[in-house]
């Protein structure tokens, strides 16, 4: 089974993650037989490896990691491959991918660029 992560900073409002539950809602309903779970770097749960764990859990054999950032900062430079990398370690029987960061795919941008020609 391929599962998917959607990985995010984290935050203490609790209201900032709505817009990740409404992104994981939209997956489920669109691609319903891939497995997907959020996770955060930091201030919410789940994190990463509870993330990984619970998916191993549910069958998974390849996991791929999606940094919902909007660009490769430290974070993702130096944080996030320390995390990957114990993730791997502890769930040697899995596959565990990692794409670049959401903003740095070109596709993100524009449709940046088209949701800001439908605000003016």
């Amino acid at each position: 089974m391929k599962a998917l992560i959607l990985f995010g900073h984290g935050a203490r409002d609790v209201r900032w993650r709505e817009p990740f539950d409404r992104l994981k809602e939209k997956w489920v309903a669109q691609h319903s037989n891939i497995g997907v779970e959020l996770a955060f770097l930091e201030m919410m749960e789940p994190s990463l490896e509870e993330a990984v764990g619970f998916l191993v859990s549910q069958g998974a054999k390849e996991i791929t990691v999606l940094p919902v950032f909007f660009g490769q900062g430290g974070h993702l430079r130096n944080d996030f491959p320390v995390l990957l990398a114990a993730c791997r370690e502890k769930f040697p029987e899995i596959t565990l991918s990692a794409t670049p960061a959401v903003g740095e795919d070109d596709a993100v941008l524009q449709s940046i660029i088209e949701y800001a020609a439908r605000a003016i």
